[in-house]
């Protein structure tokens, strides 16, 4: 990337993850000014996206003069309205260039359950789950919990950072983690827990990044393991099993997702994996998996946020070539941008 671009990133918003969020965003925006970039924060929860006029963008505390058009958003945003298909609608109806995928993706991967739907149509192996719902009787819960058996998961549908998400080993831990996890979705799902290592592998478009390995005391990489536990290990293999990466990216094309993902992983004790989630906004703070990944191919922090934007703009203008929408079957099938 050589000309220097007017860049927003969205960052903050109201979602449980809004503290990470902001950190993703301050993270990115230092590393896209240390490459000379005109670079903007702004705050969902601070304005109204809908009136922002993207083609005479005036920053806070910026004189009239200073009114441009913007170049790209890089979307830092977690959670609810971030990774939702929200926001990607806004700024679809803008015709301003963001980061990740399209709001009919970015919609299906951030709903576990409309995913793991998607990944069993594919052939993807995902653990086998129940639906729960939190007008449902006591009694349905616990024969849904029955079919799957323990352990097992418990974890909302629509929530990121692990949060709300109990690993259930026995029935007396039942009820309070299905409570946990009502706590941030009405709608929850149990799954079977799959004992073995945790994996994650991050991809840019087509390109899978280093497999990661995750070590941690935790029973799984739970909130505090990601942001805060400084006995987490990230590991490379010099020789990561491929099914890991190949999964990865059968699951990214299950969902069509475009742009940077995060993929989650469970590897059994046989050596089979099994897709848990993707990611399609993932973290970017100084301790988040995506950036550790690139930085094991020599990217520092502002290359791989370059390559980021550069795949939000090439993808902004095959779609303009081709007068392409985000609608299902409106473009070609494998990521455009």
């Amino acid at each position: 990337m050589t000309a220097p671009l007017r860049i927003v990133v969205l960052a903050g918003g109201r979602s449980a993850e809004r503290e990470v969020s902001l950190r993703s965003g301050a993270a990115v925006a230092a590393a896209l000014r240390r490459g000379g970039h005109d670079v903007h924060e702004l705050d969902p929860a601070a304005c109204n996206l809908e009136m922002v006029d993207w083609r005479a963008f005036q920053a806070v505390n910026q004189p009239a003069a200073a009114i441009a058009p913007v170049d790209a958003v890089f979307l830092a945003l977690h959670g609810e309205f971030g990774e939702d298909g929200q926001v990607q609608q806004i700024l679809e109806r803008a015709g301003v260039p963001y980061t990740g995928s399209g709001p009919e993706a970015s919609r299906i991967a951030f709903s576990k359950f409309a995913a793991k739907e998607a990944f069993r149509r594919d052939g993807i192996p995902t653990p086998d789950w129940e639906v729960l719902r939190a007008e449902d009787s006591p009694e349905d819960w616990r024969l849904a919990a029955d079919r799957i058996g323990l352990p097992l998961v418990v974890k909302p549908d629509q929530q990121g950072s692990s949060l709300g998400v109990t690993i259930v080993t026995d029935w007396g831990q039942f009820d309070a983690a299905l409570a946990e996890s009502f706590r941030y979705d009405r709608v929850g799902l149990i799954e079977r827990a799959i004992p073995g290592e945790e994996w994650t592998v991050a991809v840019l478009d087509d390109l899978p990044l280093p497999p990661i390995r995750i070590e941690s005391s935790h029973l799984f990489f739970d909130f505090h393991a990601k942001y805060a536990a400084d006995d987490t290990r990230f590991v490379f293999d010099d020789r990561p099993p491929a099914c890991v990466t190949e999964t990865a990216l059968a699951a990214c094309r299950a969902l069509d997702v475009r742009g940077i993902s995060r993929v989650d992983l469970r590897l059994d004790e046989a050596g089979r994996p099994w897709v848990l989630e993707v990611n399609t906004v993932p973290g970017m703070t100084d301790r988040s998996l995506a950036p550790r990944a690139a930085a094991r191919i020599g990217w520092d922090m502002t290359e791989f946020c370059e390559r980021v934007l550069c795949s939000a703009l090439e993808g902004a203008r095959r779609q303009n070539a081709y007068g392409l929408s985000d609608r299902p079957g409106s473009r070609p099938h494998r990521r455009a941008g």
